[in-house]
């Protein structure tokens, strides 16, 4: 684990402890791992150091995975986007809000400011505005085929991307925004993918969507703040030879959900 990491890993309980005091408690601490629960959070979190590949499983309680070098890439967004959660910070209702489509620019602009995947601007992509501010937003894919299904016509779309204004929980964006996308393009279904390390159950289920799969955990070879997926073992073998001082890190997965639009 790197001085800077440590230093990152302070701040980030430090600024927790100022926020939600006196609620923080560090459960465990050990040098590559450590467990930060609050009694206002309805998970914990678990920090992993570069030494630990794989999740340290947590039982049947909600638990956010971060990992180091994710936390010092994108700190900014990880620390708002809890405080977002435990402190419900500027409630905006999507009744009070208008829909319309975004441009790529702002897209990609919106993504890189708020969303810890990073930017990917799809085909069609649909914002939440409240007094000309942009606080939610959705990206989906263009239409696919499904020949397999046997069904004339029928048309899948993607949610590519999904996400508030960090420091803003907006109650009932993404249905709103689905609903907009829906009313435009008429789809049979409207498929998405949710990262396991933040959410092992998707809200999403309770607007429709059903689980289809479990996706299983990725590989990443890390060097610095910098993460490559690993697809195969010739891939894995060039990234270590590449990047030798990298290490190898593994998520939980994710969650294939689709829902069927009648």
């Amino acid at each position: 684990m790197t001085d800077s990491y440590n230093q990152i890993q302070q701040r980030f309980f430090d600024q927790l402890v100022q926020a939600l005091h006196p609620e923080v408690l560090i459960v465990e601490k050990k040098p590559f791992f450590t467990i930060i629960t609050s009694a206002i959070l309805p998970f914990k979190i678990h920090l992993y150091g570069h030494n630990i590949q794989e999740r340290i499983k947590s039982g049947m309680q909600k638990t956010v995975h971060i990992d180091e070098d994710v936390l010092m890439s994108k700190y900014d967004i990880i620390l708002k986007r809890i405080l977002a959660i435990a402190l419900h910070q500027k409630k905006a209702y999507a009744r009070n809000t208008v829909v319309a489509r975004v441009d790529k620019k702002n897209t990609i602009l919106f993504l890189e400011e708020n969303h810890l995947q990073g930017a990917m601007p799809g085909k069609y992509r649909y914002g939440l505005f409240l007094d000309g501010e942009l606080i939610s937003l959705a990206v989906f894919s263009g239409g696919r085929k499904m020949p397999e299904l046997n069904i004339e016509n029928y048309r899948s779309f993607e949610l590519i991307r999904f996400c508030n204004k960090l420091g803003y929980n907006v109650v009932g964006g993404i249905s709103k925004l689905l609903k907009a996308f829906v009313s435009d393009f008429q789809p049979n279904d409207i498929m998405t993918y949710t990262d396991k390390d933040w959410s092992q159950e998707s809200t999403l289920e309770k607007i429709g969507f059903v689980k289809k799969s479990e996706i299983p955990p990725l590989k990443f070879w890390v060097n610095g703040t910098t993460r490559t997926l690993i697809k195969d073992e010739i891939q894995y073998a060039a990234l270590q030879k590449e990047f030798p001082n990298g290490y190898l890190k593994e998520n939980l997965g994710s969650l294939k959900l689709i829902q069927s639009i009648k």
